[in-house]
């Protein structure tokens, strides 16, 4: 069986985490990577072992040698890169946050739409067991009527050259890490919000450094987030209903170390337990799925298209310091 055949756009740190997912798969090879400097992509080939190195992104997409790009530059550049690519007859997994404006949005959706290429949101977690028996869990009532999601990410970034303190590259925690909890309130609301409202602390650096939000949805379900760059390491979820809380230590990352743990109204707490499973090899699998069996994309692009509309939304509320209405 012909393997569907990687490049990988950038030598951004977060690919250590996705080459071996790509490596995993049973209908996945990795066979490229580009840089803009080419003795730096050809150094970066030999360390992970990739057979093709390229010294131009462009130089990639038309060499006829892969199927599929992920995109891992910084926020600022997916849209741009990503339309490239669709254009130049390449499938796209781009990373979180897919672009930073609605126009850059719309764009890489109707270059989908126009070239038939295949474009979906790398939200690893999203594909893991941890979080599909959540969702499960609140399709079928188990948890009684959603009142409120709570969720963090936050951790220390010490170097102040990294490129997530730059504004103009789409900078910041929310964009960052506090896209997660968003994503997942959304997932379990079954939709984007009706209203936010946010607030932020901006360094020196001209980002959010601190980043909370209130999301209110239909029904008066509320959602809480927050997220920060320089606070200790914190992540967790927990969705509260009617008939009780589910508590998730570990949602985002290392989650097959989780503890996921439901507590029913009235009774003693249940520890419910998921299937191992790689945490990035899921949204590898989903475009395999895609191109080669004609399934469509786990995560939707109106789904994604929503994820930016909620964060600008919550940008917008801090820098007004008024309630956002997005219905």
């Amino acid at each position: 069986m012909a393997k569907i055949r990687w490049g990988l756009l950038s030598t951004a740190n977060i690919n250590r985490r996705v080459i071996p997912a790509i490596r995993e798969s049973k209908r996945g090879k990795l066979s490229a990577v580009a840089s803009r400097d080419i003795n730096k992509a050809q150094a970066y080939a030999q360390k992970w072992e990739i057979p093709l190195a390229f010294g131009s992104y462009q130089d990639m997409l038309n060499s006829g040698e892969i199927d599929v790009v992920y995109i891992s530059l910084p926020n600022h550049l997916h849209s741009e890169w990503g339309i490239k690519a669709m254009e130049s007859g390449i499938h796209v997994l781009c990373e979180k946050p897919f672009a930073i404006s609605l126009d850059q949005v719309d764009a890489m959706i109707l270059t989908s739409q126009k070239t038939g290429m295949v474009l979906t949101e790398a939200f690893m977690y999203r594909h893991h067991p941890q979080t599909k028996i959540a969702g499960e869990m609140v399709k079928s009532g188990k948890i009684g009527e959603i009142t409120l999601v709570r969720g963090a990410f936050d951790f220390i970034i010490k170097n102040r050259e990294n490129v997530r303190f730059i504004p103009e590259w789409g900078g910041g925690c929310l964009w960052d890490v506090g896209i997660y909890p968003i994503s997942f309130a959304q997932y379990v609301m079954g939709g984007p919000p009706d209203w936010v409202s946010g607030a932020q602390l901006v360094g020196d650096s001209g980002v959010d450094e601190v980043f909370v939000g209130q999301m209110c949805y239909s029904e008066h379900r509320f959602a809480q987030i927050s997220s920060a760059f320089k606070t200790p390491f914190l992540t967790y979820i927990e969705v509260i209903g009617t008939e009780g809380r589910l508590y998730i230590s570990m949602p985002f990352i290392g989650v097959n170390d989780s503890k996921m743990i439901f507590y029913p109204n009235q009774r003693d707490p249940v520890s419910i337990r998921f299937p191992f499973k790689s945490l990035y090899l899921g949204e590898i699998e989903d475009i395999h799925s895609a191109l080669l069996d004609n399934k469509p994309t786990f995560l939707t692009l109106e789904e994604t298209r929503n994820h930016i509309r909620t964060v600008l939304a919550l940008y917008e509320s801090a820098r007004s310091g008024e309630i956002i209405y997005m219905n």
